[in-house]
């Protein structure tokens, strides 16, 4: 289902704080807000690269099919994040999926839109180089841990990531992260087993290190963010 959108909206998203007011005027002419449910995808492994896509409220994942068939998640989107955004190379398809983990409001922009404002404004373009060079190194990040970390570490890792990124600041030393994960998918982000994240995160709630009800598992309360160190 597809949505209007609005100059205002667009002014609050942070990768376009940068653009001037003729800018986001031009973006919004041909930006396009469409809502996916749960469990469809925003885009096909082979699929034709046509746009770019922002989201704006809701969770994303990135993922790619192995040569073993197995299925690799690169990377979770948030709100107000960019994604499909490497359109830079000569690839003309996309290599991996993106899957809605939750309703999503998504902006889709042409590529040769989003394009001819990188192109037209150097400040956007040291952004979005600056996200795909974070993502890239996260990526190198994880790589690393796989080959030197245990699964303890890289699963206490992931928690402490994201309680970086997207997690809600409670007192002095607490934090609240609702990360939209089943175990299966944290498992494999972390390169573990669904039966490991369990048994880790619930060794950790014992400690009191972090707590989370059955009903919400996907919702943790780190207790203690240096008790995860």
């Amino acid at each position: 289902m597809n949505q209007s959108t609005s100059f205002s909206e667009l002014k609050q998203i942070p990768v376009f704080s940068c653009l001037t007011e003729q800018e986001l005027n031009f973006l919004n002419s041909k930006v396009a807000l469409k809502v996916i449910d749960k469990g469809n995808k925003v885009y096909y492994s082979e699929q034709e690269i046509k746009f770019v896509y922002v989201l704006k409220k809701g969770t994303v994942k990135i993922s790619r099919h192995t040569s073993s068939g197995k299925i690799l998640i690169k990377d979770i989107i948030y709100s107000n994040e960019i994604f499909g955004e490497n359109v830079f190379t000569s690839l003309k398809k996309r290599q991996d999926f993106a899957e809605v983990l939750n309703e999503a409001s998504i902006y889709k922009i042409p590529v040769d839109v989003f394009m001819r404002l990188v192109t037209g404004n150097p400040d956007l373009a040291d952004e979005v180089m600056q996200i795909i060079v974070e993502r890239l190194h996260a990526l190198e990040n994880r790589i690393r841990s796989f080959v030197f970390d245990k699964a303890k570490t890289r699963i206490i890792d992931f928690l402490k990531r994201t309680g970086k990124l997207r997690g809600i600041k409670i007192g002095l030393d607490e934090c609240l992260i609702n990360h939209g994960l089943s175990h299966k998918e944290i498992a494999l982000i972390t390169d573990t087993s669904r039966q490991t994240v369990a048994r880790v995160l619930g060794e950790l709630k014992k400690d009191n290190i972090i707590h989370f009800s059955a009903r919400k598992p996907s919702k943790i309360l780190i207790r203690n963010e240096f008790g995860l160190s």
